[in-house]
């Protein structure tokens, strides 16, 4: 009999994670291998945010906090929302959590029942699915194609939706893709929603101020119908490159809030005192290195999209946000070539090129490939150089 229990076994390793694990062991093996597996900013966290945080170690700022968050940090959440999406919150109904993954975590474990339903559109980020099989609920997997700017549209969410469906969960702009919903598209789903007023909602915005070409972020609470059925999850990660202090925070009902804030009582308590104390100044301090960041961040989209659509076998859309492209290698997937799946190029490419980049499949959708261009410019077109050379070869 193994020790392991029923509910491990439903689950397995996050590939993201594998490949930026493999892509470390490689160059501790000598190899010149270029990573563009890992969803992490390449820049450093701004030193107003460094300086909060050594401020609150020199002033004994070292101990247990309330379970779920600081009021500081609260208020700053609250401030935020109000700022920046036009959100009115009261402190019981923010959450922060270590790392916007354990604020979704503890969502579908403190909600979820056995045989619960939960609608994810694909392609999508590769947890979703296993955080619900952990808590015991059902995702349900609505495929989102190319035509469709890898998005869900409202005849397809009115379809999945069952009498078992508890959540929807909604990422823009999106991890794997890029893609961002329109204020009239969230509002065309959003019709579908009021309608049944048994399913929630799940934002996770935590891309929000990493989008391009005047795209206008529209969040679904911001939908007055459906604020009391939405949780907005967001953090520090992305935005503020504050990856490794693992801050994520959500906004929600009452209800929901205060049974995250049971989870997390008998899991982890507190998030990091120190990390609290920087992402209040996060979100409080000035914002203006975020623009410039995003720009940097176009120029490098601009480029990667550029190149991969140079490639004979390679199609990439142009996303709206975060820092992925997901290009399909479809073209390339053929008996010439002797690979069956994406699978089959994201490996060969590694072993051949030296490119570590993750397959469509881990996020729901074959014949696609993620890349992350949070690096350095001179890393991608190295990269986007090998990555020509190892199709051009195939063919």
């Amino acid at each position: 009999m193994s020790i392991i229990s029923d509910s491990l076994k439903r689950i397995k390793p996050s590939p993201t994670i594998a490949v930026t694990q493999k892509a470390r062991e490689l160059r501790a093996a000598g190899k010149d291998v270029i990573g563009l597996g890992a969803g992490e900013p390449d820049f450093d966290t701004p030193d107003n945010i460094k300086k909060a945080a050594i401020k609150a170690i020199k002033s004994g700022d070292t101990k247990y906090t309330a379970v779920d968050g600081t009021p500081a940090l609260k208020k700053a959440i609250i401030r935020k929302f109000k700022r920046e999406n036009k959100l009115n919150f009261s402190s019981d109904q923010i959450t922060v959590g270590t790392g916007g993954k354990q604020v979704l975590y503890n969502a579908f474990m403190s909600t979820l029942n056995k045989g619960d339903e939960v609608i994810i559109p694909a392609p999508f980020w590769v947890s979703y699915p296993d955080m619900v099989l952990l808590a015991g609920g059902k995702p349900k997997i609505i495929k989102c194609t190319e035509r469709e700017g890898f998005k869900l549209t409202p005849e397809k969410l009115k379809k999945a939706i069952s009498k078992k469906t508890k959540w929807l969960i909604l990422n823009s702009p999106s991890n794997p893709t890029g893609a961002g919903y329109s204020k009239k598209e969230i509002q065309d789903l959003a019709k579908v929603l009021v309608r049944n007023k048994k399913v929630y909602v799940l934002s996770d915005d935590i891309y929000e101020h990493i989008r391009y070409d005047n795209f206008n972020f529209f969040t679904i609470a911001q939908i007055s119908k459906l604020k009391d059925r939405t949780l907005t999850m967001n953090g520090v990660s992305k935005s503020y490159a504050m990856t490794g202090w693992r801050i994520g925070y959500a906004a929600g009902p009452k209800e929901i809030i205060k049974a995250i804030g049971k989870i997390q009582s008998q899991s982890t308590s507190n998030p990091s005192s120190i990390s609290q104390a920087a992402a209040v100044e996060a979100l409080n301090g000035n914002q203006g290195f975020i623009q410039k960041r995003s720009k940097a961040f176009k120029e490098r989209r601009d480029f990667v999209v550029r190149s991969l659509n140079n490639i004979k076998g390679i199609k990439c859309l142009t996303p709206n946000g975060a820092f992925y492209v997901f290009p399909s290698c479809r073209g390339l997937l053929n008996k010439k070539t002797k690979l069956k799946t994406d699978t089959d190029f994201v490996q060969k490419l590694l072993e051949k090129s030296n490119v570590a980049v993750v397959q469509g499949s881990a996020f729901g959708l074959d014949g696609y490939f993620r890349i992350s261009y949070a690096t350095s410019m001179q890393n991608l077109k190295k990269a986007m150089d090998r990555i020509k050379s190892f199709c051009e070869n195939l063919i």
